[in-house]
């Protein structure tokens, strides 16, 4: 069980509640600045000073004040209202994560929501009782349009997804044991209010993403191999020369990968330097993980945040509007992933072309030992350029997108939510490439004739892999289902996110 204590909520939290069905509980110390900022709230709630969504009203009508005896109908209708989701549903995972996110900030203590209101979205998720969110339309500048859907079942409203079947939410929480609850004085604005839904979703999508470019890494050392490649590039001392932010890190990684390899013996490699795509595997794949780490480091800065305005502060008996829902942050920081991904996919574009090519690899042909009347990989080349097309395209900057909202009082976004829906196009598209790349590099083994054992080790584990569910290409067959084959070993973690060479 995890336990919310208002701090300490990790990335690998939201996956084991999003994926492992982990349980949560509040923690005795989060319920005391729960309390404590409610009796704020509703102290607040009784006086005639202007509170933004309290007590007076939001967006366009900011400022306007709410009769005192419509503070409670006045949240829901601000929830119902802003209910405007369209398009595919987010996953279940995706919902959990989101669902956990807001439980995590709220649990910091600035939002003020009700304890009651709390405890009901926490057994929610306790109970499996997923709100149905559409993917479409928040722009970032807090969620709440996700965050209204999710919200929606705990006023028996909308739909929700129990046991895999999607009810009226009122049959779900029927079916859960759960009751719906009655909202007060800002629990409307305390449950919509944040970025839950971009900070759970970017959970997902930046575990994904790694796994994914942990692939690559897999890829290109068997690709090392097939190539026979100079491996002087990942000595520790080149690495040690230029400490740029994630190199080293992936050099040791690769390292790894290859301990054992005949390559690593004087006169090994074909050639004294090798195309930049072998050459600066280091250098661009470690660019890649610096951008994940900032990402990583945004999303558990969110995770153990009050992003809540207004913010409750219990201990000066204030309320405070602010611009903490603001999460250009993390849009940048998924902007650049995506860039970093996409530098990461064109030179396993490129490497897989090096391997096709006799006069880069010494090879045959298109990776075919029958000559001109067979194609071998040679058509492989559109899939891969597909593929780049599709990253290359998804890579281009989402935050600087927006159009002024709610008679232009809400003049900025940073479009949080579509630059990490990239980064998920990005990724499962690099775990094709990786697996394209995987399948040419273990043909190029058995075409030089190498004894397996003559790899690294994490080389020899990943052709080992490749051939367990392809079999080498001798003559011409359909490739599209090989590569579908080892792109489920990829996207399973089976080869990228350390389930290759781990020890």
């Amino acid at each position: 069980m995890i336990v919310l204590e208002g701090h300490g909520v990790t990335l690998d939290d939201v996956m084991r509640v999003a994926r492992g069905g982990v349980a949560v509980a509040l923690g005795a110390t989060a319920r005391e600045r729960i309390l404590a900022a409610r009796e704020t709230v509703d102290r607040l709630a009784q006086s005639d000073e202007a509170i933004y969504g309290l007590t007076t009203a939001l967006g366009a009508n900011t400022g306007r004040a709410i009769p005192a005896d419509e503070l409670a109908a006045y949240q829901e209708r601000a929830v119902r209202a802003r209910a405007v989701g369209v398009g595919p549903r987010f996953a279940t995972d995706a919902v959990r994560a989101m669902m956990f996110a807001r439980l995590a900030g709220m649990a910091v203590g600035g939002s003020g929501v009700s304890p009651a209101v709390f405890d009901a979205l926490l057994a929610m998720l306790n109970a499996g009782a997923h709100p149905v969110v559409p993917s479409k339309g928040s722009i970032g500048v807090a969620d709440l349009a996700a965050l209204s859907h999710m919200a929606l079942p705990l006023l028996a409203e909308g739909e929700a997804e129990y046991h895999g079947e999607i009810l009226p939410a009122a049959a779900a929480l029927a079916r859960a044991s759960l009751a719906p609850v009655m909202l007060a004085a800002k629990d409307g604005l305390a449950l919509i209010s944040s970025n839950a839904a971009s900070v759970g979703c970017a959970a997902l999508a930046l575990h994904d993403a790694t796994a994914a470019l942990d692939a690559l890494n897999v890829a290109a050392t068997l690709s090392f191999e097939g190539f026979r490649a100079n491996l002087s590039p990942l000595d520790p001392r080149v690495q040690a020369a230029r400490p740029a932010p994630g190199q080293r890190e992936v050099a040791a990684r690769l390292v790894a990968l290859l301990e054992g390899s005949t390559l690593w013996s004087r006169g090994a490699a074909r050639r004294v330097q090798d195309p930049v795509s072998f050459r600066c595997v280091t250098q661009v794949h470690g660019a890649a993980f610096a951008a994940a780490r900032s990402a990583h480091e945004q999303i558990e800065l969110e995770l153990n945040s009050a992003a809540d305005s207004p913010l409750v502060l219990p201990e000066s008996g204030e309320m405070l509007s602010n611009g903490n829902f603001h999460v250009p942050a993390l849009s940048l920081a998924f902007d650049a992933l995506g860039i970093g991904l996409a530098q990461a996919a064109a030179i396993s574009v490129e490497r897989c072309l090096k391997l096709f090519s006799p006069a880069f690899s010494d090879l045959p042909l298109q990776l075919t030992r029958h000559g001109p009347m067979h194609s071998g990989f040679a058509t492989v080349q559109k899939t891969l350029t597909a593929l780049y097309n599709e990253i290359r395209h998804a890579a281009n900057p989402a935050s600087l997108d927006f159009l002024p909202v709610s008679e232009a009082v809400e003049d900025h976004a940073p479009m949080t939510p579509h630059a990490i829906a990239k980064s998920v196009v990005i990724a499962d598209n690099l775990c094709y490439l990786a697996a394209i790349e995987l399948l040419a590099a273990a043909q190029a083994v058995d075409l030089r004739g190498l004894d397996p054992g003559a790899l690294g080790r994490g080389a020899k584990e990943a052709y080992d892999a490749v051939r367990k569910a392809v079999a080498a290409l001798d003559e011409d067959r359909p490739i599209g289902p090989d590569i579908e084959a080892i792109e489920r070993l990829v996207a399973a973690g089976a080869i990228g996110n350390r389930g290759i060479g781990a020890r």
